[in-house]
């Protein structure tokens, strides 16, 4: 089931961030949503996770509006990563990963079998299995995130919707999640990120999203988009492509 955005147009605090957008995240893939700053990134990705409410257009899910859907099937369907997220209780970090699995648990029921097998799996694919009995408020901005992407994978939702999670994790740990993307799209996982890194888009994408000025400026594969003429239209920079590679590299300003 993909998710497509048809005329999706949305406005926050009476201020229009999207206009008239039409894209399709294919599931099965990885797509990078990419775009200077004010693009409407966050805001496509929040519409397409049922977040934000549009003012024209919709979001369907395979044959179905994500409107109509009630939240915990909309929770248990798809996982979204906000860009820094808020967490308002002190808890332990193995108790806050178990809150991806409240969609799937009937009311006051218990952790089933399943529900532990779905947290263990999740904190060890994040490397969070240590951090289990710390509070969050000690944890930091690194382990936060890794813990807060264990949250969601708990879930085991078909589509994962990450908004910038990159932001606070060393290099080590933004490669070992852009791989999980990359594994979870190997899955049939519909995988759709965030990014400001050019060179990291180009490394785990199989499409992308041009962004600008709330609108969609590009749309397409990894290899056809990622091109020194389509980023410097969109993000008034020059840019070299590596040798034998197709990830591009920011290398000037370009005056408008």
């Amino acid at each position: 089931m993909d998710l497509i955005a048809r005329d999706l147009s949305v406005s926050l605090g009476g201020r229009p961030v999207l206009h008239g957008v039409d894209v399709a995240l294919r599931r099965g893939r990885v797509t990078a949503i990419l775009g200077p700053n004010g693009a409407g990134k966050s805001s496509l990705l929040k519409a397409a996770a049922g977040l934000l409410p549009p003012r024209t257009g919709t979001v369907m899910l395979g044959d179905r509006g994500i409107g109509t859907m009630g939240a915990r099937e909309r929770a248990q369907t798809i996982g979204y990563l906000p860009q820094d997220a808020t967490v308002h209780w002190n808890l332990h970090a193995g108790d806050l990963v178990a809150l991806g699995r409240l969609p799937h648990r009937a009311r006051f029921a218990a952790p089933s079998q399943d529900d532990r097998a779905a947290i263990a799996a999740a904190m060890a694919a994040t490397e969070t299995e240590d951090l289990a009995d710390r509070p969050v408020a000690s944890l930091s901005g690194g382990e936060r995130a890794r813990v807060l992407l264990a949250r969601v994978l708990a879930g085991r939702p078909r589509w994962l919707l990450a908004d910038e999670p990159l932001a606070s994790l060393d290099p080590a740990h933004q490669i070992d999640l852009l791989d999980r993307l990359r594994g979870l799209a190997a899955e049939g996982v519909g995988a759709a990120v965030v990014l400001h890194d050019l060179a990291q888009a180009a490394r785990i994408a199989d499409d992308v999203v041009l962004m600008r000025d709330g609108r969609v400026a590009a749309a397409g594969t990894a290899a056809e988009i990622l091109s020194p003429e389509t980023i410097a239209a969109v993000f008034d920079v020059t840019v070299a492509r590596l040798p034998e590679s197709r990830i591009v590299v920011p290398v000037g300003r370009i005056a408008r």
